[in-house]
């Protein structure tokens, strides 16, 4: 490899990672302005046509498995029937619409051709929704459903995709045939991932030390993926699930684990994402120099049905199936008595937008497949009108609906206060019994300094719930406690670095002692 060629691989990481840094330090909506970025470049960098291999197997897995930790095995059971509703029904009504208006608009296109493409632009990436509904503090419930949609509509997309490009390519299926792939990808897929999860996490707890435990969970996702698709199952369900168990137990590792795990996963996240987003629009000139000599009138016109009929097809299946089965079913009107809001319904239904998977499984259609490069102009077109058009005016909407989590916010204060207040006590009661049972000489100072530090952990949550003097403006006991101690760190920091500076104190001793510093202020961010 030249140095020429390595030059242009460093060339997207670092014009990613800059944009996205000065995006969030701005709060803008970063998958937006990264995708922006990317149109810019196109003309200026060289051609680089998206690697479908590269997206499905590189950055794909690990992004569905570190969203899937992130997630609520328990909140997303509570969802189950609109996450299925969406990642299932939606995905598969999306792909006929696509399929029947594409395939009027191109009446030579054969129509197993124009099915793949519905199939390749009917999964949304709620990522950018995500993101910006977490920020500007939508209900978790909602929330709740486009993470989960987001998690399995992926795999019910490219079930379909393959499907659609085989029976295209001449292999004879039947609509029995084609039910019978998807469902054997789709429960082998599971099969699949609960069988390795259940493996994975026993040999993880096992372990005992977290910077193995971490190492091994960064190769996990590949190597699911991988396993379920030599099996011709879904590999994105066997990730998902595996995702979803191991954050599940996570809570039962050890405290380093978790810790580093945070860490390590938000510094995949951000990379990976950051990428991702620059590379759909640095797509732009590889797919207009495919279309030299087409009609360009013809083709935007084209380029705009299938936009709106995918952004229509998403508005007319989220409606009725959000109050239909409502309507239908007994059982679910007793167990769900509020029926979700018109403004949630709304928020949900606009949500669509497009994302890498669409423009790789375009790239992947094999040369020669009917209407190719229009087909991946197409996709093109849906895909950054989604992010650009649906994306930029989310946040509005939201504002526009008065939308907002603070009542959830109050709830969880009040939930985390009384769980605090319970673990202190039971914290307490198991320190009385130590010293009752004389295990050691204990100091009675050492005693007293366990129990305040307790007792001030119980009172920190109350205080959020607007404790403390209750004079506006004035800080909170532990408020103060925090901000003194962190200047008493900071203090303490500089001693030991001139220490090092001067030779008094080697830097193997400097890290170590910084170390128990760094977890004393992580403490402190929670106190």
């Amino acid at each position: 490899m030249n140095q020429e060629t390595v030059l242009q691989t460093l060339v997207v990481p670092v014009i990613a990672i800059a944009v996205a840094g000065v995006s969030r330090r701005r709060g803008w909506p970063v998958p937006l302005l990264l995708v922006l970025a990317g149109l810019v470049l196109s003309p200026l960098v060289p051609e680089y046509e998206l690697n479908p291999e590269l997206v499905l197997l590189v950055f794909l897995p690990p992004l569905l498995y570190s969203a899937a930790i992130d997630s609520s095995y328990l909140r997303l059971k509570a969802v189950r029937r609109p996450v299925g509703l969406l990642s299932i029904g939606l995905v598969l009504f999306t792909t006929l619409v696509i399929g029947w208006v594409t395939h009027l608009l191109i009446p030579g296109l054969p129509l197993a051709a124009a099915f793949a493409l519905g199939a390749i632009v009917a999964p949304p990436d709620a990522v950018a929704a995500v993101a910006v509904a977490r920020r500007l503090g939508l209900p978790r419930k909602v929330v709740t459903i486009l993470v989960g949609e987001s998690l399995f509509n992926d795999a019910t997309a490219l079930t379909a995709y393959r499907v659609a490009v085989a029976a295209a390519a001449g292999a004879g299926l039947t609509w029995l045939d084609a039910a019978g792939r998807f469902l054997y990808s789709a429960v082998g897929g599971v099969v699949v991932g609960v069988v390795l999860a259940w493996v994975l996490v026993r040999g993880l707890l096992l372990l005992r030390d977290a910077l193995v435990e971490n190492t091994i969970m960064l190769l996990i996702p590949f190597a699911v993926y991988l396993a379920a698709e030599s099996v011709h199952v879904s590999g994105v369900i066997a990730v998902v699930i595996v995702g979803l168990y191991v954050g599940h137990r996570l809570p039962t590792a050890g405290f380093s684990t978790r810790i580093l795990s945070d860490a390590v996963w938000r510094i995949v996240d951000f990379f990976l994402e950051s990428i991702v987003f620059v590379l759909i629009g640095l797509q732009l000139w590889p797919i207009m120099n495919a279309l030299e000599g087409e009609n360009p009138w013809r083709l935007t016109g084209m380029a705009l049905a299938v936009f709106a009929a995918a952004v229509l097809a998403r508005i007319v299946w989220v409606v009725p199936s959000i109050y239909l089965p409502r309507i239908l079913s007994r059982k679910i009107r007793s167990r769900e008595p509020h029926p979700p809001s018109w403004q949630d319904t709304a928020i949900v239904s606009w949500a669509g937008m497009r994302g890498v998977v669409s423009l790789a499984a375009a790239f992947a259609l094999p040369q020669g497949f009917p209407g190719r490069a229009t087909l991946l102009y197409l996709t093109f077109v849906v895909v950054i009108g989604t992010l650009l058009i649906q994306g930029m005016s989310f946040p509005a909407l939201i504002r526009r609906l008065k939308i907002s989590n603070e009542q959830e916010i109050f709830a969880d204060n009040l939930a985390e206060a009384a769980a605090q207040q319970a673990a202190v006590a039971a914290g307490l009661a198991r320190l009385d019994e130590l010293v009752a049972e004389g295990v050691a000489d204990i100091h009675e100072d050492v005693v007293e300094q366990l129990r305040s530090r307790s007792e001030r952990r119980g009172l920190t949550a109350w205080e959020r719930l607007g404790g403390g003097t209750g004079i506006e403006g004035e800080e909170t006991p532990s408020t103060v406690y925090r901000r003194l101690r962190r200047e008493m760190l900071a203090a303490e920091r500089e001693v030991l670095v001139r220490l090092r500076d001067g030779g008094r104190i080697d830097d193997e001793v400097l890290r170590r002692i910084l170390q128990e510093l760094d977890f004393e202020e992580a403490t402190l961010e929670r106190d």
